[in-house]
């Protein structure tokens, strides 16, 4: 009798622990596909982007330096900060449509632990400029809409959104508060499920010890702002490593604050932190402050055509 409870006890620590593992791998490690965006969508995308520019673009020629990006349609000029013992890298960019401000998914698809490195994301669509995005993969809930198309509806408790408009303006909304749908209607083209919102009506919208979940203090950070129409700011700061400290978001919201921004969000950080510009990864990326890499995230917000 002792023997028979023994061993159903084994079995039931055998069958607990697997499933365990199970749970874990099919959280943060087993990819599934959901949605796979069509290669004809993107195109059509293209190539009505590029039929725009066609007519804009005569006798344009693109002007490149490492540190700009110059033709009819885009301005972007990359400079290098030094704050709060941290290399902070702020692209600051002009378009003349709000049509150049896109995002793109990992591998094309969308789904659960689909991901790809920044910088090959921004190289399968020809981006200009690139950001790591909210790492919506990561998450069960939490809007899910890009270039105009809802991918997931169900909303996060207390979840803070950054909603850009197919106009390029911004807006900051709480998901309990409005549906995925009716974001479609008022005319959202991208929604950014991570947060908080740094900057609202020009003021700063965080607390001084105000962090994300369990993230330390100081850390890498990407974050996106609007300082007037179609006129955005891309900010990534390194982190966790001798030579930069990393930010708060308090000091994140000061520092956009400064560059004046006007409404300013924070998006995934610490080793998804990056930022791609002319065909180079241009800050630090990393997780543990001794291997310089970048992590595979879900998605990106990207600048080009």
């Amino acid at each position: 009798m002792f023997r028979k409870k023994y061993v159903w006890a084994v079995i039931y620590s055998v069958f607990l622990i697997s499933f365990t593992i199970y749970l874990a791998l099919d959280t943060f490690v087993i990819s599934r596909v959901y949605t796979v965006v069509p290669s004809q969508e993107h195109s059509q995308e293209s190539q009505q982007i590029q039929e725009a520019t066609d007519l804009s673009q005569t006798d344009s020629t693109e002007t490149v330096t490492d540190n700009s990006y110059y033709d009819e349609n885009i301005s972007i000029e990359l400079t290098q900060y030094r704050k709060y013992d941290t290399s902070i890298y702020v692209a600051d960019v002009n378009v003349s449509s709000a049509q150049y401000l896109q995002t793109a998914l990992a591998q094309n698809s969308y789904g659960r632990n689909v991901t790809e490195t920044t910088s090959q994301m921004a190289k399968n669509h020809d981006a200009i400029l690139a950001i790591n995005g909210d790492y919506y993969g990561s998450q069960e809930n939490g809007y899910v809409i890009r270039n105009g198309i809802l991918y997931r509806s169900s909303a996060s408790r207390d979840q803070e959104d950054l909603v850009i408009y197919e106009d390029g303006s911004f807006g900051i909304i709480l998901e309990e508060e409005i549906s995925a749908d009716q974001l479609l209607e008022d005319g959202a083209m991208q929604v950014l499920s991570f947060g908080p919102a740094l900057l609202t009506d020009g003021m700063i919208a965080v607390s001084e010890n105000e962090e994300v979940g369990r993230a330390k203090a100081s850390n890498p950070r990407t974050a996106i702002g609007i300082i007037d129409s179609c006129h955005y700011l891309f900010v990534v700061s390194d982190g966790r490593t001798e030579e930069s400290e990393g930010l708060s978001l308090y000091q994140l919201s000061e520092f956009m604050e400064e560059l004046g921004a006007i409404i300013a969000y924070n998006l995934d950080g610490g080793g998804s932190s990056t930022m791609y510009f002319n065909g180079e990864v241009v800050n630090h990326p990393t997780t543990d402050g001794r291997n310089i890499t970048e992590r595979s995230v879900s998605d990106i917000v990207y600048i080009g055509y």
